[in-house]
């Protein structure tokens, strides 16, 4: 089969499409001929081994893991004798290194459900990793509540887009930050209130928030508080930083030091990939409260230069690479 594979750290251009081995599933595993897949900001942190932090866990010199790759969609090809929720032809979408790929296997108790008849593949691979990022954070390490009044910083990226949606299914009250040419996006998507960050720095505004969904981290946390009310919370999903160490997490220690003498609490972590919560995900795009936003579309064989478009952050939602056979 077909393959994105990384055998060093660098730009987007390391990766090359080889030919490898086909996988066969074990007996609680599921092989899915993929059609879709989908790349995210850890992609390209992945491909570059930065933050440098990151190589404690993916490799020193290079890569432990030469596939690429995590968000998926396709239909089963075969079952391993012990698998028992999926059957050879079902539509499946889930989360599992090595996606950039024809075919993937993934056990039957990890993260995969079936996708939603109202989603096509390309929809249905732009959701696991931002729309459970997006959900963790709004409704775990926010404590969203109805009626509460959320902002979210980066409405119209990947996690941007599904947190506007998210936010609204779960009763918030909604601001979306974003630039110009995004504004109707972001107010499609169900936004009440959206601000144009070229035009109006919101940490100056009047308005206080219960939640602040910070995924791009372009003000200190200092700055955010001061539009936080007294036991608001911000959850940093993602951030801009030059610091080759630690990067995003900058932002973050800054808000630990100061946190023991303020009543707000500030929030950092990374999104736990579940079939429970996928499943969550696919009810509420089955009940047309969640829709995914796709960008561009790339072929397997581009996947660098989707990764590459990316790392520039301006994508709008998401971007999908689909296998060479489905052109």
């Amino acid at each position: 089969m077909k393959a994105i594979m990384q055998r060093c750290y660098g730009p987007p251009t390391v990766l090359k499409l080889e030919t490898i081995a086909r996988p066969s599933p074990e007996p609680d595993q599921i092989l899915v001929k993929v059609h879709a897949a989908a790349v995210n900001p850890l992609d390209w942190h992945s491909v570059r081994g930065e933050p440098y932090i990151m190589r404690l866990s993916s490799g020193i010199g290079t890569p432990s893991d030469v596939s690429a790759g995590v968000d998926f969609a396709g239909t089963v090809e075969a079952v391993g004798r012990d698998v028992s929720r999926f059957k050879v032809g079902d539509a499946v979408f889930g989360a599992r290194g090595g996606a950039l790929a024809e075919y993937v296997v993934v056990r039957e108790s990890r993260s995969v459900v079936h996708k939603p008849e109202n989603l096509s593949f390309e929809q249905a691979a732009a959701m696991p990793i931002a729309a459970i990022t997006a959900l963790q954070a709004l409704r775990d390490k926010g404590k969203l509540q109805p009626g509460h009044k959320v902002l979210i910083n980066g409405a119209s990226g990947g996690v941007g887009t599904f947190a506007v949606q998210i936010a609204k299914a779960l009763g918030a009250e909604v601001t979306g930050v974003c630039s110009t040419r995004n504004i109707e996006l972001v107010r499609s998507l169900g936004a009440d209130r959206v601000i144009d960050y070229t035009q109006q720095n919101f940490t100056e505004g009047g308005e206080r928030y219960d939640l602040i969904l910070d995924n791009v981290g372009n003000h200190s946390f200092l700055k955010v508080r001061r539009v936080l009310k007294p036991r608001g919370t911000i959850v940093i999903v993602g951030g801009q930083s030059d610091e080759p160490f630690l990067g995003p997490m900058v932002q973050f220690i800054e808000g630990m030091a100061v946190s023991p003498f303020i009543s707000q609490e500030i929030v950092g972590f990374i999104a736990h990939m579940n079939s429970s919560d996928l499943q969550a995900l696919a009810n509420l795009a089955r009940e047309g409260k969640l829709t995914p936003v796709i960008d561009r579309r790339y072929p397997l064989d581009q996947a660098a230069e989707a990764i590459a478009y990316l790392e520039q952050g301006r994508a709008r939602g998401k971007v999908v690479v689909t296998m060479l056979d489905q052109q």
